[in-house]
């Protein structure tokens, strides 16, 4: 009887209990390349986005609502890469490839998390610029520290909800082997592949929180953005036109490589056979952009500049 207990629990869990992880490259050779390579790029983007937060943190001009959304968006692409990258440098460490269920699946979920976050913010900034643009006389009051505050507790609502969906709904599958993800960080798209039960409804799932989580924010953008060409076009002086535009230009760029590659790794689940390309959209969403955001957004703000040279130089401080 308590055999036939354990093989119908077995039934209804997954046969696998950890996965393997090929990782960007499956060369022993390369291996230290690619560490070196990794690990230089997880310095810097934690660094550069650690600067700007401690930037926004100790210069009074940059204490306005964009400020505060990018000090957020700082912290989560540190994270963003934080989940993915060090476990990976990690397996190449050990040349352990493997990686236990759960701690997939936890993966998966704060990865969601973070991104899901980093969406909504990306449409409060565009909210803000709005605001600035087309109707600066009631902006003080419409982006109060009440209202950022809000956004942000709102962003994460939500994308905690999104998160745990697609947690809760890959932890239904049934995985009765291969366990060989071609990836170096686990996701929708590769788990779906690896699964023996039918993932028809997990992938409308997806398609539909997907259009909630990313296609409505878009469509946000985009009408907040087409609002502000009007009425920045409307402006006379082509120097106030060209400032208009510039505290834009960064926001747009975050946001086109965003949901570039977002689009390409996720509204491809129709494909037989995920190839080496994934990997490719999967170290742009989890390292390029977290390290290029930085750089677009603020190391060439001279505000920026100067804060961080004023806590190099010891003058001003985090106390």
């Amino acid at each position: 009887l308590q055999e036939l207990k354990q093989s119908k629990f077995g039934a209804n869990r997954t046969a696998i209990t950890e996965f393997i992880l090929l990782g960007l490259v499956e060369t022993p050779e390369l291996w230290p390349v690619v560490f070196i390579v990794f690990l230089f790029a997880y310095l810097v983007t934690v660094g550069g986005n650690l600067s700007i937060l401690v930037a926004i943190l100790v210069e009074p001009k940059l204490h306005t609502p964009m400020y505060f959304f990018l000090g957020n968006l700082s912290v989560l692409d540190v994270g963003c890469i934080t989940v993915t990258v060090p476990s990976m440098l990690a397996r190449l460490l050990s040349h352990k490839h493997t990686i236990p269920y759960g701690a997939c699946l936890t993966q998966l979920f704060f990865f969601h998390l973070l991104v899901g976050v980093d969406c909504f913010l990306l449409t409060a900034m565009a909210y803000d610029r709005f605001l600035a643009i087309c109707q600066p006389l009631t902006y003080s009051t419409r982006m109060s520290q009440t209202v950022q505050r809000i956004l942000v507790a709102v962003s994460w609502a939500l994308a905690f909800t999104n998160a745990l969906t697609h947690t809760v709904a890959i932890a239904t599958l049934n995985f009765c082997g291969p366990n060989v993800i071609n990836h170096f960080y686990c996701d929708l798209p590769q788990l779906f592949q690896l699964s023996c039960s039918s993932t028809q409804l997990n992938e409308l799932l997806l398609f539909a929180v997907g259009f909630i989580m990313a296609g409505i924010p878009l469509a946000f953008i985009i009408t907040s953005y087409a609002h502000v060409a009007a009425a920045v076009l409307r402006i006379r002086s082509a120097e106030g036109r060209k400032k208009a535009f510039s505290t834009c230009g960064s926001h747009l760029t975050v946001v086109g490589i965003f949901y570039g590659s977002g689009i390409f790794n996720y509204m491809r689940l129709g494909s037989a056979k995920l190839s080496n390309k994934d990997k490719g959209v999967g170290v742009f969403n989890t390292v390029i952009n977290p390290m290029l955001n930085p750089i677009i957004y603020s190391l060439r703000n001279p505000d920026v500049q100067d804060a961080l040279w004023q806590v190099l130089k010891g003058k001003r401080s985090l106390a």
